[in-house]
């Protein structure tokens, strides 16, 4: 049996016939079981088409393989650098995206990116030796996988090796890697977690931000901003640019909380889609309409017009641009436990994605805080690679689906700790070690001898920037009316970083709309609109 199916065997034939260049698979290998699947790997690869070969030669990491542009054939100017990617490991599961890309985009197949970006990746004028250690389950890693081997395609003085974690483990072990994926240079963990291509561009050359103030800074004011990425402001754009109006989208990454959604099943119309898959639809449908996206840019100032005059958003980077209306729709983010150790040990045994660093304590003891749906199915989750699983819930009974609850009482290796006050993470100044807590009834402390600890309690609304600006809830939501107006004439709000009730994809939809619609409807009223 081959290491690929037939379904994924024909899709892949097809793509390969965008390929302009030859390309040769450069493999490592030896007689181990991995090995012996890299190597079924790229032969099943090669077979599919005659631009596509397969040699062997040592390199310091096997098994691994070389996705390597052959010379000549007007692939390579002369002179220029080697132009590869290289996979430690096979990548299959999440990861085979990333396989077939980086196929064809040595292959001279153009990436999807901006011409801008292109040009931002071609400016980097410094040398890189990266690794990136990710896992085959992992919903974040693919994105982080697939930028940098996009940014070293087009800047061959950027190198960029992906080793899956499961067939490296004693790498992964002396590097300390506890959480992915994560981006290593010269021994030295320079980025840990999803981020996509601007947010790396950023990473690699210290120059970005300052060219991204400026070309911010330098745009017309709109007649429509709006400030984040999700579904909020997905809608927002898309209902706002609709009505021809100048609207202009400010955010920190494309997508917000739905690139850390994996399973979507109550999704409106689908039966089942995934979260990066969602983000990917809703940033193409935004991108039919022209709507221009600043990104990464982190808002930090809201600066009020007075008596009619603009709006002014202010960026951590130093950019600035101006509106008529704004929309705030920043999200909200993992709520933090708040208790000693927590930030020390985050991406060394703290983790808030089970599906991401999970594999990563196989047979190995953990304990998940936080009892309700999402804590629960993590638990249920983890209990399928680690030793034990410990759910520790601060009230007295779990908050999860009856259903959920039941599930996990079946599973022989979990434990469920109810009243329990998380006092600290304890660890050896490396790695976490245990957990501390505080039987809240009775006043005994506790502690927990763990690998990891996986935060499930929520979340926070992204509004701390905003605070002594607009009203906010005392949970620090923005305070909304019924058509998402905020406290501040001209500034609508929408999604979870506000007082709306539920906290949903088809909500945000819906609320997006709603501020879209009424910030057109106060450009009527108050200031007219160059669509009139």
């Amino acid at each position: 049996m081959g290491v690929l199916n037939s379904d994924l065997t024909g899709q892949l034939e097809q793509l390969l016939d965008k390929v302009v260049y030859p390309i040769q698979l450069v493999a490592s290998l030896d007689d181990s079981s991995n090995s012996d699947q890299v190597r079924g790997l790229v032969n099943e690869v090669a077979a599919l088409s005659d631009k596509v070969t397969v040699v062997e030669e040592s390199n310091e990491r096997t098994p691994s393989f070389a996705i390597r542009r052959v010379s000549g054939d007007g692939a390579d100017e002369a002179g220029a650098e080697r132009v590869e990617v290289r996979f430690a490991g096979a990548p299959l599961g999440h990861e085979f995206t990333s396989l077939v890309l980086a196929l064809l985009h040595v292959g001279g197949h153009p990436p999807k990116i901006s011409e801008a970006q292109a040009e931002a990746i071609k400016a980097i004028d410094t040398e890189h030796n990266l690794i990136t250690y990710m896992s085959l389950t992992c919903t974040n890693c693919p994105d982080v996988v697939q930028a940098l081997n996009i940014i070293s395609v087009l800047n061959p003085k950027i190198k960029h090796t992906a080793v899956e974690g499961g067939a490296f483990r004693e790498e992964v072990e002396k590097a300390g890697v506890m959480a992915v994926p994560s981006v290593y240079e010269n021994g030295e963990m320079i980025h840990s977690g999803r981020a996509d291509v601007d947010q790396l561009i950023g990473l690699l050359d210290d120059a970005a931000d300052d060219r991204a103030a400026e070309e911010l800074s330098k745009e017309d004011p709109f007649e429509v901003l709006i400030v984040g990425g999700g579904p909020a402001a997905s809608a927002s754009a898309i209902y706002a640019a609709r009505k021809g109006i100048r609207t202009g989208i400010v955010t920190e990454r494309r997508g917000g909380q739905v690139l850390d959604t994996m399973a979507i099943e109550n999704h409106v119309s689908q039966l089942y889609t995934e979260g990066p898959k969602l983000a990917e639809d809703l940033k193409q449908h935004v991108e039919k309409y022209e709507v221009p996206t600043f990104a990464p840019h982190v808002a930090s100032e809201l600066i009020p017009g007075e008596n009619g005059d603009l709006h002014t958003i202010k960026t951590a980077s130093g950019g600035e641009v101006k509106a008529k209306t704004v929309l705030l729709e920043t999200g909200a983010n993992w709520r933090l436990m708040g208790v000693p150790g927590e930030s020390e040990y985050r991406n060394k045994g703290v983790s808030f994605c089970p599906h991401c660093d999970g594999p990563l304590f196989k047979n190995q003891r953990i304990a998940v805080v936080g009892g309700g749906n999402s804590g629960v199915e993590a638990a249920i989750d983890l209990a399928g690679v680690a030793e034990h699983v410990t759910v520790l819930e601060f009230m007295d009974e779990l908050k999860a689906d009856a259903v959920l609850v039941d599930k996990l009482k079946s599973l022989p290796n979990t434990d469920i700790i109810i009243n329990a006050k998380t006092t600290e993470v304890v660890g050896d100044g490396d790695k976490v070690t245990g957990l501390a807590y505080e039987d809240r009834e009775s006043g005994e402390s506790h502690k927990l001898d763990v690998a990891g600890v996986f935060v499930q309690i929520g979340l926070m609304p992204n509004t701390d920037w905003l605070k002594g600006t607009v009203k906010l809830s005392d949970r620090g939501e923005i305070d909304i009316d019924s058509t998402g107006a905020t406290s501040i004439p001209g500034v609508f709000a929408a999604g979870d970083c506000t007082t709306v009730p539920f906290k949903q994809i088809v909500v945000a939809y819906g609320a997006g709309a709603i501020a879209a619609l009424s910030a057109f409807d106060y450009l009527i009223r108050h200031t007219g609109s160059e669509s009139d």
